[in-house]
């Protein structure tokens, strides 16, 4: 990271920000000559919402990075809103006489002339030097449907059964796919989700890949990802669905009932999130980031002089589950390289009346807990606590319940949203609950379970409150291990 100022409050210590101003959604995340490349939406003149440009920063391991010139910054085309970038490694394009080059395919974002209409369409630029500089395409834009005004983050990937360019991107209340032999030129091949899960929003910022199913080779199945807009008349706010299903180079088909929904994230901090192109098949995994926020306060966090940050990189992985087959999210494991001071304890009972402050400090740090049900209803832990202010991680064992609690987390008053508590269905295996927590100076992120359920929180603490405590509200539960590891700061 370059000029970053690490003490300022609520800056976090180990996730991605931006070094200055505004940030929402990653864009054109791909693997490249030894890099990984994260690019995302940026107002690099101002702290709120603004004319769009590609912020860039480049990274060895998901962990550090390093921060590069803007990529794409608006033109006559207009601003530059959400895509992805792929490695064009037979030159489809013509673009690199015959060698491989990065390729992004991106919304140029104006207005229909002598119109107040907003007017989204599909552009190319392409870099020669790993990144480092981008050439928009003389023939821009390259895909316009003047009927669609919601028309835009568009993600391409090559498919190899049908030997094509694939493009799916986001149409309002559903998602489009087109095919291409050369990333220029585009034909329709179908239309996907009008009918199908959640539509309290706008689809945004759609992405499709394939994985196999318990790591079995011969059962794989297609997962897509769509973000939903803020709608004033859902509590939630923006957040982010899954489907799965299977895809034969030309169209989508659900396995499950339309009216089925499945959520990414259970919490309120997980939006726009796409994977990562390119990350060769030695290494294997599909790799997604999300912008850790929400539209319902997005421009109104209590941040000075830089706004927004990502969440922590993911692994996917397909599970077969008792209700079919569904997503699992498991932080990466390039995180162990920032682990620090190591803790833990185990064995012992938490009653009533007698909660357990643990001696560590919590205010970046990473807490692996497993508990035994006994006789509890309600046990959980509180992080970043002091006198005033905590944030709880509970679990409801009579509903089978996992929740975070932010009413008390610090800063909340900057929104009437963001004082809230929430969460999902669970049920514990074989009488165990296993919580998986990152803690930083202005999130929660909990994976649950081995990662069945995800929920990602903003919180703006006091950087003194810094404490961690179990609970139970009545009866007993058995703590059956807790590690508590210190997380250094990547700056």
């Amino acid at each position: 990271m370059n000029k970053i100022n690490v003490n300022e409050k609520f800056r976090p210590q180990y996730h991605f920000t931006p070094e200055s101003n505004w940030m929402n959604d990653p864009n054109g995340m791909v693997y490249y000559a030894g890099e990984y490349h994260l690019f995302f939406q940026h107002h690099p003149y101002g702290t709120t919402w603004g004319p769009m440009h590609w912020g860039h920063a480049v990274s060895k391991d998901l962990i550090h990075w390093e921060h590069l010139p803007i990529a794409l910054a608006p033109d006559e085309h207009g601003d530059i809103f959400s895509g992805s970038v792929v490695v064009d490694w037979n030159d489809s394009t013509g673009f690199f006489q015959g060698a491989s080059g990065l390729v992004a395919i991106f919304t140029h974002a104006d207005q229909y002339p002598d119109s107040d209409l907003p007017r989204q369409r599909q552009s190319l630029a392409y870099s020669t030097d790993q990144g480092r500089t981008w050439i928009k395409y003389e023939g821009n834009p390259v895909l316009a449907e003047e009927s669609i005004i919601d028309f835009r983050d568009p993600k391409v990937f090559w498919h190899e059964e049908t030997n094509q360019w694939i493009m799916i991107l986001a149409a309002g209340d559903h998602v489009r796919f087109y095919t291409s032999h050369n990333l220029k030129s585009w034909e329709f091949a179908s239309e996907f989700g009008a009918q199908s899960g959640s539509h309290a929003g706008v689809w945004e910022c759609p992405d499709i890949f394939k994985i196999s199913v318990d790591e079995n080779e011969d059962t794989e199945k297609w997962v897509m990802i769509v973000s939903i807009g803020n709608d004033s008349a859902y509590v939630e706010g923006s957040r982010t669905q899954y489907f799965i299903g299977d895809f034969d180079g030309f169209s989508f088909t659900n396995d499950n009932p339309d009216d089925t929904v499945l959520w990414l994230d259970h919490g309120r901090d997980n939006y726009a999130g796409v994977t990562w192109s390119d990350i060769s098949n030695e290494d294997g995994r599909r790799i997604f980031i999300g912008w850790m926020s929400n539209w319902k306060y997005a421009n109104e966090t209590p941040t000075i002089g830089w706004r927004s940050a990502m969440t922590l990189p993911r692994e996917l992985t397909l599970k077969e589950t008792s209700e079919g087959v569904r997503l699992i999210q498991t932080p990466v494991t390039e995180l162990e390289k920032i682990r620090r001071e190591k803790r833990s304890w185990d064995q012992f009972i938490i009653e009533p009346g007698k909660n357990v402050s643990i001696d560590v400090s919590g205010e970046q740090s990473e807490i692996i807990a497993e508990f035994e049900l006994q006789s509890a209803t309600e046990f959980g832990i509180k992080i970043r606590k002091s006198e005033s202010e905590e944030t709880i991680i509970g679990y409801d064992a009579v509903n089978e319940f996992l929740f975070v609690n932010r009413n008390n987390s610090g800063v909340t008053e900057f929104n009437e949203y963001f004082p809230c508590m929430h969460g999902s269905s669970l049920k514990t295996e074989n009488n165990l609950l296993k919580l998986h927590i990152f803690v930083d100076s202005s999130s929660v992120e909990i994976f649950a379970n081995n990662g069945q359920v995800v929920i990602t929180d903003l919180i703006f603490p006091d950087p003194k409150s810094t404490g961690i405590e179990l609970y139970t509200t009545n009866k007993k539960v058995k703590l059956a291990s807790l590690v508590i590891v210190q997380l250094a700061s990547i700056f």
